[in-house]
């Protein structure tokens, strides 16, 4: 079997109660040491700057524009275009009194403007703060004071934000830019609460009156402060350097290179993940230094697939609820056919796989079965996507491995936080052996595991498992205005993640916990409870779920979402009728979906604390405009617990 990562520092047992600690893993193109950076691109600037010489005349950003309600075809600015623009935008905030260091905000879904804005800031040696466009006022107010915002770019539909009562520190704003043009009533509303406003084309305008010379970054200057959502509590802000930019894209530069398969300039990215966050700031970082175009969704996330068939990008990236909604797709077609052409199906994607599980690369596996199968999944993508890549969270192996057959395309995994600057490891593109995993180490990263006694992870034990711990140029300044928490977090030089990992024979690190969502039941046991919610999960019935403990109650409960469809398919074999609403009311729904969690928990070799004795179930999803989950899906337990602890407490009683 292929070994892809190195050892380069042996593990050692815990003494003195200290934890014991794995060895130290690298990407085997950094065994000796890491490779030395690119000087030429020390900084975002750079990046930017280097292509706008290389690729002028390629198209860099595109998006859609309504006409009459309707969205039209994509529409494109060079790379030149680009440039000119961002040189206007940054002598107008120069003129408007920034200054480098000062704080700019950027407020709104992804689009050409939010980029111009972020790379006018790295012009200047401006601290760009994202406001992430789906979060309230209370994390948008807490965000512009404690990040001391001077001036914020905002879309149009989120301008009503900042002049919410709720959203105090916006009368701090020096001066407020619409990505688009202004209402007079918009103007009149600033206008009354002390606020200056200014349409694009007018600051544009200041800054053609105004031109002001660059003040370019060093790699120790901070390009961006990026606030995570958090589970609970306020949103942390992780400070991002120039030089943790710049080394992610040298790391990808060197890592792509050892594939036949290269990036060229005619590739496509599709952005429709918030900008606001790592992933799709990262790659777009990426796109740009490679000449390659980013198109824009049109703002509607449940219209994707309309996007993907206009623009037919070639990458393709997405968090596993992305995926699962393809699969679900893709899997009501394939339910729709004939029961024989059901069975070619179902014998050409064994066929397929089996000969990728022999070594044979995707597209080499089964043109056959990729003519007469496949290519209606890869023509919901668009039909040209070569690369899928899947991060935020652990796909499962099902699933990753349905895509890799059925997606015509490379799928690869990675593992990341904002932390890391958006990857630590990097899993290979065709290599079987990877699925389930999130890849090696990244060309500037070190990974190494930590005991995590309380929970029975040993890093030096068989296999090993422990806290992912990561360290390296790609590794956060800190987090802004706290120091303790900075503390907390890095120990003997490394960051803890939080993350439960086990790395795999073959050096590939596997996530399959998470160390700080766990409690312990009155009878003493500990429950790891985002494992327990993914084993679950695997059921048909349950669309999502969340587990709840007390370390006061020895057993474990449940709120389950169904999945509408399977509801329906089991209301129709039961004689039951109604919305979907009114059949998650049965409890003849409630009783099957605890029989199927059972099911499932046997069929996993759950421990008896571990299975769920109770349930409510709800039909209105866990979703970030009721706060019960953040922008990237994760569960906010303590809101969660808030929403329900009447129905739980009740519950408990009847128990």
């Amino acid at each position: 079997m292929k070994f892809f990562a190195v050892e380069v520092e042996g593990g050692k047992e815990g003494r003195d109660g200290s934890p014991a600690v794995g060895p130290v893993y690298r990407n085997i193109l950094s065994k000796d040491e890491f490779p030395p950076p690119d000087f030429n691109l020390s900084n975002s600037w750079d990046i930017f700057r280097a292509s706008v010489e290389k690729y002028p005349r390629n198209r860099m950003l595109g998006w859609r524009e309504f006409n009459n309600g309707n969205v039209g075809p994509y529409l494109w600015k060079t790379y030149r275009e680009v440039y000119e623009e961002v040189l206007l935008v940054g002598s107008a905030l120069r003129a408007s009194g920034a200054e480098p260091g000062s704080r700019v905000g950027i407020y709104g879904s992804n689009c050409p403007e939010w980029i111009m804005a972020m790379e006018a800031c790295n012009a200047h040696s401006l601290i760009c703060v994202p406001l992430y466009d789906n979060l309230g006022p209370g994390a948008v107010n807490f965000i512009i004071e404690h990040a001391e915002i001077d001036f914020v770019f905002v879309q149009q539909k989120k301008m009503k934000e900042l002049l919410n009562s709720d959203c105090r520190s916006a009368r701090r704003l020096k001066l407020v830019v619409c990505f688009t043009s202004l209402t007079r009533e918009e103007n009149d509303d600033f206008s009354c609460v002390g606020l200056k406003p200014c349409s694009w084309k007018q600051f544009l305008e200041m800054g053609r009156e105004n031109p002001a010379e660059l003040s370019m970054p060093q790699p120790l200057t901070i390009c961006t402060i990026m606030y995570t959502s958090g589970t609970s509590g306020d949103p942390k802000g992780v400070v991002l350097t120039h030089e943790n930019m710049a080394t992610i894209v040298r790391g990808l530069d060197l890592f792509l290179d050892q594939f036949k398969d290269k990036m060229t300039v005619d590739d496509v990215y599709l952005s429709f993940l918030p900008l606001a966050h790592v992933l799709d700031r990262m790659i777009e970082e990426y796109f740009f230094h490679k000449g390659a175009s980013v198109g824009f969704y049109h703002g509607d996330i449940n219209a994707l697939k309309d996007d993907m068939l206009e623009l037919k990008p070639t990458f393709f990236a997405g968090v596993p609820r992305v995926f699962e909604r393809v699969h679900e797709g893709a899997m009501k077609t394939i339910e729709a056919l004939s029961p024989l052409k059901r069975k070619i199906f179902g014998i050409l994607y064994k066929y397929k796989l089996a000969w990728m599980n022999l070594g044979y690369k995707q597209k080499d596996a089964s043109p056959l079965a990729d003519l007469l199968a496949f290519r209606k999944v890869k023509a919901g993508l668009g039909g040209r996507v070569r690369l899928v890549v899947s991060g935020g969270a652990p796909l499962s192996t099902e699933l990753e491995e349905f895509l890799r057959v059925t997606t015509c395309a490379f799928v690869v995994q990675g593992y990341g936080l904002t932390e890391t600057c958006g990857l630590a490891t990097v899993g290979f593109p065709d290599e079987m052996s990877m699925i389930g995993a999130v890849g090696v180490p990244s060309v500037y990263s070190e990974i190494r595991l930590e005991e995590v006694s309380e929970m029975g992870y040993n890093p030096v034990g068989n296999p090993p498992c422990g806290e992912i711990c990561v360290r390296g140029k790609t590794v956060f300044a800190g987090y802004h205005k706290d120091p303790d928490l900075t503390k907390e977090s890095f120990r003997d030089g490394w960051f803890h993640t939080g993350d439960i990992g086990e790395l795999l024979p073959n050096g590939a690190l596997k996530i399959i916990d998470r160390k700080k969502n766990i409690f312990k039941l009155s009878q003493g046991e500990y429950v790891a409870v985002e494992y327990l919610e993914k084993v679950y999960s695997s059921t048909p019935i349950v669309g999502d779920i969340w587990v709840y403990g007390d370390s006061t109650k020895s057993m474990l409960v449940a709120v389950v979402i169904p999945n509408e469809d399977n509801t329906k398919k089991w209301a129709e074999l039961n004689g039951h009728k109604g919305s979907f609403s009114e059949l998650c009311s049965l409890d003849q729904l409630q009783n099957y979906i605890l029989l199927e969690l059972k099911t499932v928990a046997k069929r996993n070799k759950l421990r008896g604390f571990e299975y769920i004795k109770g349930a409510i179930v709800d039909h209105e999803p866990f979703d970030v405009q009721k706060d019960l989950v953040t922008p990237t899906l994760k569960k906010r337990r303590n809101r969660l617990l808030k929403r329900y602890q009447v129905e739980i407490d009740k519950l408990y009683q009847s128990l």
